[in-house]
């Protein structure tokens, strides 16, 4: 069994026991298992930038029940003593050799220190990059204090000036076993005790025209034993957590205001336990580099917040937030940005409902992952939502899209896939624009690339996208997505589609060949094929189960334009729902029909049809040569017509018009 360190006699029950003598002599290290030895990596990282042996967030601190470990720079059991702080001399009266040498460290010390602090990117990073960079090196234990909220940029805050402790760091000693954190006998601040109370200040309200306030404006760092920082501090800390900072003129401590480039935003308390050598004034330079690197270190950081929200948004913006509840097919998606550091780009995807109950799916690329690249996806997503309003064939919409494209620069480039399902006829019309090809996966668990023309990207100009129509069979899934889900600097892009193609095809024999993988788990098992440093482009992913509408659910007729069709159209629609057990909606739908069928032979030239589709609603559907849109009107009690319209809106669940390339087509929809 090991001997256990015995507490300094001017601290019973310090804080630290691993700190150095008060003449300059190191005590003897703690004793520690074996199990709790720090690993290599540690050593190196204390030995860059200083290290720490515990730390707590948000002014947290480690609770009887966490276990303690020993610092990085501590002995090992039965070894020699820790080392010595950059500022211990080893005589009372240092030779002019040994203050250079102390000079030298002292310097070395802060290049390091703020090298580790300018690493962070993050508020978090930021301030434990401070707090492990001080402890133990250049203090036994620290508190960051920052304004609570963080003024961003040019802002002006309003309201009073709030420091709230966001980090401590201290160095362990044995009475953190039992929960008590002591430095010269006061409770450090925001210290859980065992019974889970907290003694001190977790925020501090600067009082204008105060001791604080004096302090925090004049930037310089001062000692703690002086005349402004000893009626600043109880400000800070709280009146019964300050520790006693008479002796060895009160350089104990250091409080530094931190000054951001417009303003102040917190503070910094250094602390030395009275074993060690008290701090130099040279210290106080080395204080304020700290604290200015630190300080502009935030400011870096909230700054870069901001703007990752900005970038988060304008992404979630630009995006759909759901997917549309189309007739025939379940539809799941997925977006992944490239990395943290490039939170938008210019992959997009889009569900659009189309008349017919058919559904346009799109997934496109935009060269880049800037904010630019972001602008830009949102004008040619907005273009290709449009056009699909307007029905035109897939190869219409690509050359619009190309158009455009060109419209917005000459190096405006993107790929783009564009597919229309019919879930009546069960078939698929696909155009691509230099987009990797889609994926076919079969119910039984095959998977395959479909054949369609690569075409070329838009922005192009000049060229011809081609389409191709192909089988959509009932429980298969097509999967769209973009290059960066295939292709990294570890891969070409068909290497990535014949992995792409393995997974599927794996995932679906997890699932047996009557059974199809559930969408959403598909999706997440496709994005498996990631490796953990794979990822160099943001990835968009859109999948479609096509489930489509049984031939027996449908019921379609030609209509003559002349009046007598109205009368065949009631009867049609009524033998139907017979045939359906719909037999409550009969008068309902021969109403409607009625009208919406009266409206079309006005004006029509050629015959109208009449479609009625029945899944989880009743849709009727009439179309016509005619392109304008039908409006409600408000008729006059003394008009013979104008309420066609109103009594459609009025008894069905949903109605719209829908302008197509030869024509429109008047629908409404009941509950089935």
């Amino acid at each position: 069994m090991t001997e256990q360190p015995t507490p300094h006699p001017q601290a019973p029950g310090g804080l630290l026991h691993a700190a150095h003598g008060a003449a300059g002599q190191p005590l003897p290290a703690p004793q520690v298992p074996a199990a709790h030895a720090a690993p290599a990596g540690q050593e190196r990282e204390r030995a860059e930038g200083g290290g720490h042996a515990r730390d707590s967030r948000d002014g947290g601190a480690p609770t009887a029940a966490e276990p303690v470990r020993p610092r990085a720079d501590a002995a090992p059991a039965g070894g020699t003593s820790a080392p010595r702080a950059f500022n211990e001399e080893t005589s009372a009266h240092p030779s002019e050799q040994e203050r250079e040498r102390a000079e030298g460290e002292r310097l070395r010390f802060v290049g390091a220190a703020t090298r580790r602090i300018a690493r962070g990117i993050d508020l978090d990073e930021i301030v434990m990059g401070l707090c492990r960079a001080s402890v133990p090196v250049f203090a036994d234990a620290i508190l960051v204090y920052l304004r609570d909220p963080l003024p961003v940029g040019d802002e002006r805050p309003t309201g009073p000036l709030v420091l709230r402790l966001r980090r401590t760091d201290r160095i362990p000693d044995p009475g953190m076993l039992t929960g008590q954190y002591t430095l010269s006998g006061a409770l450090l601040p925001a210290t859980p005790l065992p019974d889970g109370s907290v003694r001190g200040a977790q925020t501090c309200e600067v009082e204008p025209g105060g001791a604080l306030a004096e302090v925090l404006r004049g930037v310089r760092p001062l000692f703690g034993g002086s005349k402004a920082a000893r009626a600043a501090l109880p400000e800070l800390l709280g009146a019964d957590a300050v520790p006693p900072l008479a002796g060895v003129d009160g350089r104990r401590a250091i409080l530094a205001p931190l000054r951001g480039r417009r303003r102040v935003i917190g503070a910094a308390v250094f602390l030395r336990a009275p074993e060690r050598v008290p701090f130099a004034p040279d210290d106080l330079l080395v204080a304020a580099q700290l604290a200015t690197h630190s300080a502009l270190g935030v400011d870096k950081a909230v700054l870069y917040g901001r703007e990752a929200y900005i970038a988060d948004e304008l992404q979630r913006m630009m995006l759909p937030e759901t997917l549309p509840n189309a007739t025939g097919v379940r539809l799941a998606s997925r977006y992944l940005p490239a990395a943290e550091t490039a939170r938008v780009g210019g992959d997009w995807y889009d569900a659009i409902p189309l008349p017919g109950s058919r559904v346009a799916l799109v997934v496109g690329d935009v060269m880049g992952h800037s904010m630019t690249s972001a602008a830009i996806m949102g004008q040619l997503r907005t273009t290709a939502q449009t056009l699909a309003g307007l029905d035109l064939p897939p190869t219409e919409v690509l050359h619009h899209l190309d158009e455009q494209a060109q419209r917005l620069g000459s190096d405006r480039m993107a790929t783009c896939v564009y597919v229309v399902y019919d879930p009546v006829s069960h078939r698929i019309t696909v155009a691509n624009a230099g987009h990797p090809p889609p994926l076919l996966l079969h119910m039984d668990g095959r998977a395959e690339v479909l054949d369609v023309p690569p075409g070329a990207p838009i922005g192009v100009g000049g060229v011809d996208f081609e389409s191709v129509e192909l089988d959509a069979p009932s429980g298969a899934t097509l999967l769209l997505y973009t290059d960066g889900l295939v292709e990294s600097r570890l891969r070409d892009v068909w290497t990535g589609i014949e992995q792409l193609t393995e997974k599927l095809a794996e995932t679906a024999r997890l699932t047996g060949a009557d059974h199809a993988p559930p969408l959403e788990a598909l999706c997440d098992s496709v994005l498996d094929v990631l490796g953990p440093s794979d990822r160099d482009d943001d990835i968009a992913l859109l999948a479609a189960r096509f489930e489509g509408i049984a031939p027996q659910d449908v019921a379609f007729w030609f209509l003559d334009a002349e009046p007598r069709a109205v009368s065949r159209a009631r009867r049609l629609a009524r033998e139907a729902l017979e045939r359906w057990g719909l037999e409550r909606h009969i008068d309902t739908v021969q109403l409607l029909v009625s009208e919406v069928v009266t409206n079309a032979i006005r004006y029509a030239t050629r015959p109208v049809t009449l479609r009625l589709l029945r899944t989880d609603v009743l849709r009727v559907e009439v179309g016509d040569d005619v392109p304008q849109l039908p409006r409600v009107r408000n008729a006059r009690t003394t008009d013979e017509g104008g309420r066609g319209l109103f009594l459609v809106k009025r008894l069905a669940r949903r109605w719209d018009a829908t302008r197509l390339g030869n024509g429109k087509v008047v629908w409404f929809e009941l509950d089935a």
